[in-house]
């Protein structure tokens, strides 16, 4: 079926070819042929390596090889220039070649979930268009520095890892928009998070932690509920009725309830949420006291705290 599929391809010079769920153990040769492709599918197989001759697709901006069964990074990736977008989840990788990296300078979306890596080399500053990149579900102890040079990356991936800490290079991933890092080791979340004025979600749910920045980050955990609603800095909640019946409702755990309903939060800051602020599940308020304060509940799982939402 895969053999006909890739006839039709070449026959009609084809730009994008689909051959997942073709229970494939190899990529077909003939696939070599089809120079115009830009988009190849080859998700949900057994592939094991990718042949040499897959050099030929120099056209190719998208490749998914998710749900495979490779355990080492094809070096072959390296000579598709125009690769924007790269898929590798679900496979049995326990380590990247620093090599492949030299020659995707053009990746703008990498997936590495759910494979077996402890490390990324430092080498993968080399991937200077990274927008994307997710890493979740493996077994990572840290991040390298240099990866915080990655500086159009918008969105940056790492739950279900290992990870202890983050580097204090971090500030320096300026367009960082989320940073999800759920059910980790995390003890201590760095100032330098501070630094990244575009951030808007940051997830640090079920993790360890037992310090959080002391600085504006500090200043600005909000809610989705106070949409349309302007507040300011070092003012009471009795002064804002309406702040205080939104708190009121809010789904706060009853060990930090009483303490913090009928405290000012001197440090919050409450500001304007707009229509483009959104969360792919409800966000409940977190009062900053309540975060400083209730580490255990916080840290815990099966509550309905969704992380950090930043406006």
């Amino acid at each position: 079926m895969a053999d006909v599929l890739v006839l039709r391809a070449i026959r009609g010079n084809a730009r994008n070819l689909d051959l997942s769920f073709k229970k494939l153990r190899r990529v077909p040769k003939a696939v070599t042929r089809l120079r115009a492709l830009s988009r190849l599918q080859l998700r949900n197989n057994l592939i094991t390596e990718l042949p040499a001759e897959l050099q030929a697709l120099g056209n190719l901006t998208e490749l998914n090889l998710g749900n495979n069964s490779i355990e080492v990074l094809p070096e072959v990736l390296k000579d598709l220039r125009r690769l924007k977008k790269l898929h590798l989840f679900g496979n049995k990788l326990d380590k990247l070649s620093p090599s492949v990296f030299e020659g995707l300078e053009n990746l703008v979306f990498l997936n590495l979930s759910n494979n077996k890596l402890t490390t990324l080399p430092q080498e993968i500053y080399r991937l200077a268009e990274l927008k994307y990149l997710n890493v979740n579900n493996n077994q990572l102890e840290s991040i390298p520095s240099k990866l915080c040079l990655l500086q159009q990356l918008c969105e940056l991936h790492l739950a279900n890892n290992n990870l202890k800490s983050f580097p204090h290079d971090i500030g320096y991933l300026t367009n960082l928009k989320k940073l999800s890092v759920p059910r980790n080791q995390i003890q201590e979340l760095p100032e330098e998070l501070c630094i990244l004025r575009n951030l808007r979600v940051l997830d640090v749910a079920g993790n360890q932690l037992h310090i959080f920045p002391t600085k504006e980050i500090t200043a600005r955990y909000i809610m989705k509920k106070l949409k349309g609603n302007s507040f300011n800095l070092n003012t009471g909640l009795k002064d804002y009725p309406e702040a205080r019946k939104i708190l009121d409702r809010a789904s706060i755990c009853a060990l930090c309830k009483d303490s913090f309903l009928n405290t000012w939060l001197e440090c919050v800051t409450f500001v304007n949420i707009t229509q483009e602020t959104s969360m792919t599940r409800p966000v409940h308020i977190i009062p900053v006291r309540a975060l400083l304060c209730s580490y255990k509940c916080f840290n815990e799982t099966g509550h309905e705290f969704y992380g950090i939402a930043v406006p």
